[in-house]
C-alpha cells in the first residue's frame, strides 16, 4: 500500500533514539538523554520578549512564503556582519527550520540519477533527502581520525554525474571544523567543475572554540554556486521555534520559494519576529552558551578518557558532540548481549545504563558513537559514570 519512496526512506536514528529514551522516561525510568542535538539552555529573554511583543501586536496572519521582509533584511545584515557575504533579500528564503531549507534546495536541483557527494560523517538526513529526490549519494570517507576529507579525495569522487556537494562545518556528528585553507583547496578543485552546486550547512556556525568557521561562499569563485544554510535552532537554543534560512543565487532562491509554496508556505509568524531580534543582536550576547559548551566538552572528554574502550583523538573544535571510536567493544559480550556494531552498544547503554546516545552508522561512521554534551555538567558526570560502571 505504501509508496516505494517512503518504504526506501530510513527512519532518522537521532529521532528514533530520542523517542526510545522518552518512552523509557514515560515508564518511570531515569534516563539521561545525550542523543538529541538540542541545547539545554533557555531562550534568551530578549528573544522571548520579541515574541511576546509580536503576539501583542497581532502578528497572527499567514506570513509570506519566503519570510517577512524585516527578517530577510536582518538575515542579510547578519551575513554581512558575521560572514562578509552580501545577499539581497530576494536571494534569501526563510523556512520551517534549516532542515527544510536543505530539502528545498535538494528537491529543486537534483534530478533522478544525479550524484551528490556527501563527506562522512554526515548528518543523518542528508542521504535520505537525496533519496527522496531520486538522486544518488556518493559517500567519501576520511582517511584519518580528523573526520575531514581532503581536496584530493573530493576530486576523486567527482564524475560526470556529480551535481552537488554537501558541506557541514562545524560538523554534526564529529564537531570537526574545516579551516579556511582547507576550504580554499576545495574551491581550487571545484573551479574545474563549474556545474557542481555546493550546499554549505552552517547551522553550528557560532558554536566554535578554536577558530572562526569560514563560509564556503566566501571562497574564490564559489559565491554564485553555493547555497548557504543557517538557522536559529542551535546558537540561540530555539530548536522548537523552527526557523531556518538559505541564501543563494536569485534563480535558486526563486526555485526554493516555489517548492516551499507547495509544501508548507511561510514559516511561523511569531517565531519569525523573534528570529529578527535574535539575528540583529551581536553574537557576543550568546557567547555565554558557547563558553559553557567548551567547559562541558573538556569535562566529557576527561571523563570518557578514563574508559579504555572509548578512543578519542583531538578535541572537536565546534558544535556540541563528541564522536569516539568504540569498535574495541565489537565481538564482545557485555551483560549477556553480544556487541556486533555501534547500534548494539547504543541500545545496551540505553536499556541497561539508561544513557541515550546515537550509533555512528546513522552518520556513515559505523565504528563510532555520537554523544551530545548539550546537557548539564551534572548529567554529563552521571551519564559517564553509568557508562563506566557498565563497561568496566
Amino acid at each position: 500500500m505504501l509508496s516505494d519512496k517512503i518504504n526506501s526512506l530510513p527512519i532518522s536514528q537521532t529521532v528514533g533514539m530520542t523517542a526510545k529514551a522518552h518512552d523509557l522516561k514515560n515508564k518511570g525510568v531515569d534516563v539521561i538523554t545525550l542523543s538529541a542535538g538540542e541545547p539545554d539552555f533557555n531562550i534568551p529573554d530578549y528573544i522571548k520578549d520579541a515574541a511576546i511583543d509580536a503576539i501583542n501586536n497581532n502578528f497572527h496572519k499567514y506570513s509570506p512564503v519566503d519570510g517577512f521582509l524585516e527578517l530577510k533584511k536582518a538575515i542579510s545584515t547578519k551575513f554581512k556582519r558575521d560572514n562578509n557575504l552580501d545577499y539581497n533579500v530576494d536571494q534569501i528564503v526563510v523556512s520551517t527550520g534549516a532542515k527544510q531549507s536543505i530539502v528545498n534546495a535538494i528537491m529543486s536541483l537534483i534530478n533522478p540519477g544525479d550524484e551528490v557527494i556527501i563527506p562522512t560523517p554526515y548528518w543523518v538526513s542528508y542521504s535520505a533527502m537525496v533519496t527522496l529526490a531520486e538522486g544518488v549519494s556518493v559517500f567519501v570517507n576520511p582517511k584519518d581520525s580528523s573526520h575531514k576529507i581532503t581536496a584530493n579525495q573530493l576530486e576523486s569522487a567527482i564524475t560526470d554525474r556529480t551535481k552537488m556537494l554537501m558541506l557541514n562545518s562545524p560538523n554534526n556528528p564529529s564537531g570537526s571544523v574545516f579551516s579556511n585553507d582547507e576550504y580554499l583547496e576545495f574551491s581550487k578543485v571545484l573551479e574545474k567543475y563549474p556545474n557542481i552546486i555546493i550546499i554549505s550547512d552552517e547551522i553550528y556556525e557560532h558554536i566554535n572554540y578554536d577558530f572562526k568557521t569560514p563560509s564556503f561562499a566566501c571562497m574564490p569563485g564559489m559565491y554564485d554556486r553555493t547555497i548557504t544554510v543557517n538557522g536559529v535552532s542551535k546558537a540561540f537554543a530555539m530548536t522548537g521555534w523552527r526557523i531556518g534560512y538559505l541564501a543563494a543565487s536569485k534563480k535558486i532562491a526563486k526555485a526554493c520559494n516555489k517548492m516551499q509554496g507547495q509544501i508548507t508556505s511561510g514559516a511561523n509568524c511569531i517565531a519569525q519576529q523573534a528570529a529578527i531580534k535574535a539575528l540583529i543582536e551581536p553574537p557576543s550576547k550568546i557567547k555565554y552558551m558557547v563558553e559553557e559548551f567548551k567547559v562541558r566538552r573538556d569535562l566529557i572528554i576527561k571523563l570518557l578518557n578514563q574508559i579504555e574502550g572509548f578512543k578519542l583523538d583531538d578535541p572537536p573544535s565546534g558544535a556540541f558532540y563528541i564522536f569516539p571510536d568504540i569498535s574495541s567493544y565489537f565481538g564482545k559480550e557485555i551483560k549477556g548481549k553480544m556487541i556486533e556494531n555501534s547500534s548494539d552498544l547504543a541500545m545496551l547503554l540505553l536499556e541497561v545504563a539508561h544513557v541515550a546516545t546515537v550509533p555512528g552508522d546513522a552518520f556513515g561512521s559505523p565504528n563510532c558513537l555520537r554523544i551530545s554534551y548539550a546537557a548539564s555538567r551534572e548529567n554529563i558526570k552521571d551519564a559517564v559514570e553509568r557508562i563506566k560502571s557498565l563497561l568496566t
